[in-house]
C-alpha cells in the first residue's frame, strides 16, 4: 500500500506507540493529524516530522474522553486536508491496582479514555472513511483478550474495544473499509508511569523491566504494516500469542499461570 499523500489520524501521538506511528507514517509519505492532550509537546512533534519528511502535520489538542473534542478532531482534519483515510485509535490510559481498593472513578476514567475515546472518534470519522475505503484502527492489548490480575480496568476497556472494532467490521464488511485490532504485547512506553493507582493519580515509575520489551519504533511498524496488509488482527509476540491461545484452550491454566508471572513484577499486587 502506497501511503504518499494519504491522511492519517493519530490519537495519542505526543508520545509512546502513538508518536512512533506518526514518524513511521511521515517515513512513508503520509499527511498527518495529530491528536494528544500534551498540545505544545505534539506541535513540536509534528513541526519535526514537517522538517525531517518533508510531509503535512496538523497537531490538535483534544482529549478523547471528550466526544466535543472528537468531534473537533474530525472536523480540523477535514478542514485541512478534505478527507481522512486513515484513524489510529491510540489514545489509552493503563492502572495498577486490585479491585477491591480502588476508587470506581478509575475504572470510569480508563473506560472514558480507552473505549469511549475510540467509539467517538470512529463516530464521526467512519463516513469520510467509508468514502475513501480507508483504514480504522484500534490499538489494544493482549489485555483486552486475557483479564490481567490489577488492570482490572484496563482489561475491560479493551475487551470492550475489542468488541466493538468486530462488530463494527462486520457491520460494514462489504464496504470496503479496512477494520484492526492492533495488540502489542508488553511495550517500553510512559504507559506503566502514567497509570493510576487505586485513588486516581499517576503511579510516577514502572512496575517491570522496561529494557525487554519490545519498543515503541517496533510496534510502529508492525502497525503501519498491518495496515498495508489489511490484517485484521495483529497480535505482534510470541508471548501475546501463546497467552490468547493458552486462554481459548485452557482457561484455567492460563488463570494460574498469569497469577505467576504478576506475583514477579515489582512491588507485587499479588502474592
Amino acid at each position: 500500500m502506497d501511503f504518499k499523500n494519504k491522511v492519517v489520524i493519530i490519537t495519542g501521538a505526543s508520545s509512546g506507540i502513538g508518536k512512533s506511528c506518526a514518524e513511521e507514517f511521515a517515513k512513508r509519505g503520509a499527511n498527518l493529524v495529530l491528536a494528544a492532550r500534551q498540545f505544545v509537546t505534539l506541535c513540536e512533534v509534528t513541526a519535526d516530522l514537517e522538517k525531517r519528511y518533508g510531509i503535512k502535520a496538523l497537531a490538535v489538542q483534544a482529549d478523547v474522553s471528550k466526544e466535543t473534542d472528537c468531534k473537533e478532531l474530525i472536523n480540523q482534519a477535514l478542514l485541512t486536508f478534505n478527507q481522512v483515510d486513515i484513524l489510529v485509535n491510540n489514545a489509552g490510559l493503563s492502572m495498577r491496582a486490585l479491585f477491591n481498593e480502588l476508587d470506581l472513578s478509575v475504572l470510569k476514567n480508563l473506560m472514558d479514555v480507552n473505549f469511549w475515546g475510540t467509539v467517538y472518534c470512529t463516530k464521526y470519522a467512519l463516513p469520510e472513511i467509508l468514502k475513501t475505503k480507508g483504514s480504522i484502527i484500534g490499538v489494544s492489548s493482549i489485555a483486552g483478550y486475557r483479564g490481567l490480575p490489577g488492570r482490572t480496568g484496563y482489561s475491560a476497556s479493551k475487551f470492550a474495544m475489542n468488541g466493538f472494532m468486530e462488530a463494527l467490521r462486520t457491520e460494514i464488511l462489504h464496504t470496503g473499509v479496512h477494520v484492526m485490532v492492533a495488540c502489542p504485547g508488553f511495550t517500553t512506553s510512559n504507559i506503566r508511569v502514567a497509570a493510576l493507582a487505586k485513588d486516581g493519580t499517576s503511579h510516577g515509575e514502572t512496575s517491570m523491566e522496561e529494557g525487554k520489551m519490545m519498543s515503541s519504533a517496533e510496534v510502529a511498524v508492525n502497525i503501519v504494516n498491518g495496515i498495508a496488509a489489511r490484517k485484521r488482527t495483529l497480535i505482534m509476540t510470541g508471548q501475546g500469542k501463546l497467552t490468547v491461545w493458552l486462554n481459548k484452550l485452557f482457561p484455567a491454566l492460563a488463570d494460574k499461570l498469569v497469577f505467576n508471572h504478576f506475583t514477579k513484577e515489582k512491588n507485587a499486587l499479588i502474592k
